[in-house]
């Protein structure tokens, strides 16, 4: 019986034509009789020293040869509209990438085989080839596709954030100016004072071209605008802030605390003759950066509470979802005369950028 399954096992060997077929035969066997494991194995055929050698550089060869097609392709973008010389210059390339890598193998197979060429050219080499040149350059243009629409998408964001800063700047500088004007019939040398913080706030925002700045950064800028307000308001305007030094280095949105803290004034000390308190605090999760910016008023029939927000407010809004998507929110309210806003961002280290 087992000399039977030998003889078997022998003849089919001889008429197998590739490994594939040897394990199917191998299969077949063994289910039949599991028993008989060991005795098909060992009448198993092993690989030929051809076979080992071309089962390592054929695909070497043909990784090399499917990165210089990426490359190609990076160089010959999809037409638009479609043109048939498109199809016939891929046709072109893929015999050339198809005979460099059966050709490439075939040389580099030799160098391990003593100087013996395999004999391994036949048609189902450009059968083979030419599927996976397909695969590869469909995949390598659905790369650059998705690529250049991430790219689109970057510079529309970019642009939008740039339209909506150069819009954040003229309104905060109009206030900042304003407030010297104030200043100047009453208090000229406090007035001259207030016109070089501004001229150091003008530089700031002109050169400052980032999307996202330190807390630290952002805190130093609304420290020198608040210093015109205090001389605008004098007592009436009192500023506590409570900023770790650990939290410093978080980054937020370029200008998001001064537009906050540019509405508290506004909606604070502005309109009312009592003092008003703005409270500057900044806490943190494990995700997220929390900056809360509250002023503290009483509203009376004289004073009518102030509605909340505005057109700062609002690009604040539209800089965030551009900026974080839905990680990121600003909620604003007032009520029993205190005005709140609370911005949350995720937490990114200044060092990472």
């Amino acid at each position: 019986m087992s000399n039977a399954i030998r003889r078997t096992a022998d003849r089919d060997r001889r008429t197998a034509g590739t490994t594939a077929g040897r394990a199917i035969i191998i299969i077949d066997v063994t289910l039949l009789h599991p028993t008989l494991l060991a005795l098909i194995l060992q009448a198993a055929p092993v690989w030929s020293p051809e076979e080992r050698v071309a089962a390592v550089v054929r695909p070497l060869v043909g990784l090399l040869v499917a990165f210089a097609v990426f490359r190609f392709v990076q160089r010959a973008p999809w037409p638009r509209p479609f043109r048939l010389r498109f199809v016939v210059l891929h046709v072109v390339v893929a015999l050339v990438a198809i005979l460099a890598w059966h050709l490439g193998s075939l040389v580099i197979e030799a160098i391990f085989l003593g100087g013996h060429l395999p004999d391994r050219f036949r048609g189902e080499v450009f059968f083979i080839g030419g599927i996976v040149y397909t695969i590869v350059a469909g995949v390598s243009y659905a790369v650059e596709a998705t690529a250049r629409a991430a790219r689109a998408e970057a510079l529309a964001a970019r642009t939008q954030l740039a339209a909506l800063r150069a819009q954040i700047h003229p309104h905060f500088l109009f206030n900042a100016l304003h407030a010297v004007v104030q200043l100047i019939p009453v208090q000229p040398a406090r007035a001259a004072e207030a016109a070089e913080l501004v001229a150091d706030l003008l530089r700031t925002a002109v050169e400052e071209q980032r999307d996202e700045v330190t807390l630290g950064d952002e805190w130093r800028f609304v420290s020198r605008y608040l210093a015109i307000e205090r001389m605008r308001f004098g007592d009436r305007l009192v500023v506590r802030a409570e900023i770790p030094a650990a939290l410093l280095d978080e980054r937020m949105p370029s200008f998001a605390l001064q537009t906050l803290v540019e509405n508290a004034v506004r909606h604070g000390a502005a309109p009312r003759v009592e003092p008003t308190e703005v409270a500057v605090t900044a806490t943190h999760t494990a995700s997220a950066l929390t900056v809360t910016v509250r002023n503290a008023v009483q509203a009376t029939p004289a004073t009518p509470a102030t509605p909340v927000g505005g057109t700062g407010i609002a690009r604040l809004r539209e800089r965030l979802a551009v900026l974080y998507g839905g990680a990121a929110r600003l909620a604003c309210g007032q009520e029993d005369g205190t005005y709140e806003a609370v911005l949350v961002v995720p937490r990114r280290r200044g060092a990472e950028s």
